[in-house]
């Protein structure tokens, strides 16, 4: 840890803190992930390892964020990432007026060539969402926070844990209790954001896991088998039952947006997940190469991870150091933007 010198605490990722540092030695800034160990004995976190295995896998991909290094530090150990100003989140949120078509695609190209390439990887991410799409000062966007990425086969055969994905991204088939599923369930987790990234805010932002397959059915209609022939082999398929709901159509739902991103929307939201389009499929729909074509990196919005108020702030707080226990190191959240790296 002698070669870093910390800035600050930029917040938490899905294992552990986070932390702006600068190498002593060549002045670079990076991202340092602190994974604490609860007992030595009890190993690294399954999360973490997966984390280290997909991105190791997938390190020389432009559009996934870079692991430096890994080492050892007390009893627990310390990701290296290359350093991100901020994610998509802050972007959509952020936004004094919505995204240009231009910028959408611009945003929606870099996402999906990091999607194909961890696909054509065999990785599944299996937790996209805009938190985990940083952004770079140049306005380079790179997929994020493997901790819960999974190496997948196409045997089918695999099972899987059903609790991954954070809830408004999560697929139907998740919802319904899936326990075998395949790389669809990131690809439905795309629609979702380019859903969020057209109407500036998300499509289907339910509060509880009933409410979220609500929020479901209720834009793509009620799902039997003549749509979706694997549904009624989902564990919890026969758990809870919904009114008959026809779909409403999408232009209703995003109602600014063009007559080829709805097409390309309509594409990944479908139940049955090996009918979603791959992300690289995606990338050769009409969509990308009419006008307006997509704007290049240095004509996307560059979000600041914090208000020049918060900033100040943030002075008056005492310096943070990645050796002090890490509830010393917790600060208000209030003070800090919901930026994760990672």
């Amino acid at each position: 840890m002698d070669q870093y010198s910390i800035l600050g605490r930029i917040g938490e990722g899905a294992h552990g803190i986070v932390f702006k540092a600068k190498h002593i030695e060549t002045g670079e800034t990076v991202a340092l992930k602190k994974v604490a160990l609860r007992k030595l004995e009890d190993g690294i976190p399954n999360q973490a390892l997966r984390e280290i295995k997909a991105l190791q896998e997938i390190e020389d991909n432009q559009y996934v964020v870079k692991l430096k290094d890994v080492f050892p530090h007390g009893t627990g150990f310390v990701l290296v990432f290359e350093y991100m100003l901020s994610d998509l989140s802050e972007v959509i949120r952020n936004s004094d007026q919505p995204l240009t078509e231009s910028q959408v695609k611009g945003y929606m190209m870099m996402l999906l060539k990091g999607v194909a390439f961890c696909h054509e990887n065999a990785i599944m991410h299996r937790d996209l969402k805009p938190a985990n799409l940083l952004i770079s000062s140049t306005g380079h966007l790179k997929i994020a926070d493997f901790g819960l990425a999974r190496v997948f086969s196409n045997d089918g055969d695999r099972l899987y844990s059903h609790q991954v994905a954070t809830r408004w991204y999560r697929a139907p088939e998740l919802l319904y209790g899936a326990r075998k599923y395949d790389e669809g369930v990131d690809l439905w987790a795309v629609g979702c954001i380019f859903g969020e990234l057209l109407n500036n805010s998300p499509l289907f932002p339910g509060e509880n896991d009933i409410e979220q397959l609500c929020c479901v059915l209720q834009v793509l209609g009620t799902p039997n088998e003549k749509i979706w022939p694997e549904i009624t082999d989902l564990p919890d398929y026969n758990k809870i039952s919904f009114k008959e709901n026809p779909p409403i159509p999408l232009e209703q739902i995003v109602p600014d947006a063009s007559p080829q991103a709805l097409e390309l929307l309509k594409r990944f939201l479908v139940y049955p997940s090996k009918q979603r389009i791959s992300a690289a499929e995606a990338l050769l729909c009409p969509y990308f190469f009419t006008e307006p074509l997509p704007a290049h990196h240095s004509e996307l919005p560059i979000p600041q991870r914090s208000s020049k108020k918060t900033r100040q702030r943030l002075q008056h707080q005492r310096e943070f150091h990645i050796d002090h226990p890490i509830g010393e190191s917790v600060v208000d959240p209030e003070l800090i933007a919901p930026f994760v790296t990672g």
